[in-house]
């Protein structure tokens, strides 16, 4: 598989809201926020964050395919990633590399994430990118409309 992250086109945005309004998706993810449900919000919200120069953000493209996007955020010393893969390219192994790729792009550490404790495949993920698990929580998922355990992870 040949894997590249680049910089976020405005065509890129289009994959992108067809990946975060599959139902499956969402459930699977379970932490979404509002703008993953109102076209215009999700376009606000890409706006913003392909403004904020603090914000590491790239598209994930995959044998020539736009697959979906990884991205850094947040304050220095709470420093999260994030990434979102289509389900349909799951278990390619894409979203360890493309995460793998991310770290190599971003030497800030520590570096967080999160995932709902039975996203057991976002968790592989995390921590076969060197993440390791460092608590628990609970957190509503607007996904799923009910509070879910959480999986919380730090690289080092």
């Amino acid at each position: 598989m040949e894997l590249e992250l680049r910089e976020v086109r405005d065509e890129d945005l289009e994959v992108f809201w067809v990946q975060v309004t599959d139902p499956g998706l969402r459930h699977m993810a379970a932490m979404t926020r509002a703008h993953h449900y109102d076209r215009d919000a999700f376009e606000a919200h890409w706006s913003k964050l392909r403004r904020d120069p603090t914000v590491v953000l790239r598209t994930v493209v995959a044998d020539g395919v736009v697959v979906g996007n990884a991205a850094v955020f947040g304050p220095p010393q709470e420093r999260e990633v994030t990434y979102l893969i289509g389900p349909e390219h799951w278990g390619r192994g894409i979203a360890t590399a493309a995460l793998g790729a991310l770290l190599d792009l971003v030497d800030t550490r520590p570096l967080h994430a999160g995932a709902a404790a039975d996203n057991a495949g976002s968790i592989r993920v995390l921590e076969k990118c060197g993440f390791t698990v460092t608590g628990r929580t609970r957190d509503f998922a607007l996904a799923r409309g009910e509070e879910v355990d959480v999986v919380l992870l730090t690289l080092t």
